[in-house]
């Protein structure tokens, strides 16, 4: 199968070909219909995160089974499926207490002296990357790493419910548990901000101020839910915030990664409010509250991947789309083959598309 290939940190992406052993008794076999480009892959191509080499990278996907193991009970083949990187073993402690998405899946991954989900045609062993390894004609998959959503749903747009739509929804349901009429700010408008936005208008947010450096991003977020809209590298973009709402929002996330989002997600809070960094921050980053913010009772909390369960979340945000609650179409901005890979990580660093999607034949 073909397949882009991160062969070392700070290089383009090279494709070539890969193969993939044989479903053991929990895995599935998926072939790859489509897979979004993240800001997180970013992150491990240029190095800013760590991961071992060669590796396939890609988390976003979406695809029909092609086959699976002895054991495996949830999907089957020919099964339209997407595809969650925080693959869950289901018996933890994180996982018996309802949160899934904190499993730290080893039970999911093979076990040492295995042979290895994927190789080169050499035999060489290849990385699996965040449990999947999407940028690839196939992928091979612990059963809970997917599952089954309803046939109709467009596979270049349920692709991005994997990571996407799933951690900004997510946020808004799960971790912000936001009541109808509460305020939000949302600083960064890339795909995981412009969900959060999206969401926040399903959940009936009471005025939505989207924060991007973006004219573009700021119209984009304004057609799906954004009420108001502000550049967040403006030197009074913390007091435009708290002015439109009369005191600051109940509820800011930083949906981008830099450190000054994050200060400003904190300086947008009203009394009481609550930020949530979703963005994946320099490792030796730190972000916190002041001595006032804590006798404001402000609160600062992280969220990973929007705290999904997702064998319930995704099948509910598919829904959402086959009802028109849900935008996807306008946070894909476009569709490229796999040879396009690097153009569309050179797109993103431009900061002025919403979400590439790659697609597969």
């Amino acid at each position: 199968m073909k397949a882009a290939f991160l062969e070392a940190a700070g290089q383009p992406l090279v494709i070539g070909e890969a193969r993939l052993d044989d479903p053991g008794p929990r895995e599935v076999r998926i072939r790859t219909v489509a897979c979004g480009l993240c800001h997180s892959d970013l992150h491990f191509i240029e190095g800013t995160y760590p991961h071992p080499m060669p590796c396939i990278p890609g988390h976003e996907a979406a695809g029909i089974v092609e086959a699976v193991g002895s054991e495996v009970r949830t999907v089957k083949p020919g099964d339209a499926v997407v595809t969650c990187l925080s693959a869950f073993c289901g018996h933890c402690e994180f996982c018996v207490t309802g949160r899934m998405a904190l499993c730290q899946g080893g039970d999911t991954r093979r076990p040492k002296g295995a042979p290895p989900r994927i190789t080169r045609d050499d035999g060489t062993p290849v990385a699996q990357m965040l449990n999947l390894s999407a940028f690839a004609e196939e992928m091979l998959v612990h059963e809970h790493a997917c599952v089954r959503i309803d046939p109709d749903m467009p596979l270049d747009k349920a692709a991005v419910i994997g990571c996407a739509v799933t951690t900004g929804a997510g946020t808004i349901f799960n971790v912000a548990k936001l009541t109808p009429g509460e305020t939000v700010a949302v600083i960064g408008c890339g795909g995981v901000g412009l969900a959060t936005v999206n969401a926040a208008k399903i959940a009936g947010a009471g005025r939505i101020i989207a924060a991007d450096p973006v004219p573009e991003k700021r119209a984009l977020a304004e057609k799906l839910g954004a009420t108001d809209t502000i550049d967040p590298l403006a030197d009074d973009a913390a007091k435009q915030i708290v002015e439109l709402t009369k005191g600051g929002v109940d509820h800011a996330i930083e949906a981008v990664g830099r450190p000054a989002s994050g200060v400003l997600a904190v300086k947008a809070l009203r009394r009481g409010g609550t930020a949530t960094i979703l963005g994946m921050m320099p490792l030796d980053h730190q972000v916190g509250l002041g001595a006032m913010d804590l006798l404001s009772g402000k609160k600062l909390q992280g969220a990973f991947m929007g705290a999904n369960r997702f064998p319930v979340d995704i099948p509910r945000l598919v829904d959402f789309y086959l009802r028109g609650l849900l935008d996807l179409d306008s946070i894909v901005a476009e569709t490229i083959p796999l040879e396009q890979v690097n153009e569309g990580f050179e797109k993103m660093k431009t900061g002025e598309a919403a979400r590439s999607v790659m697609v597969f034949n």
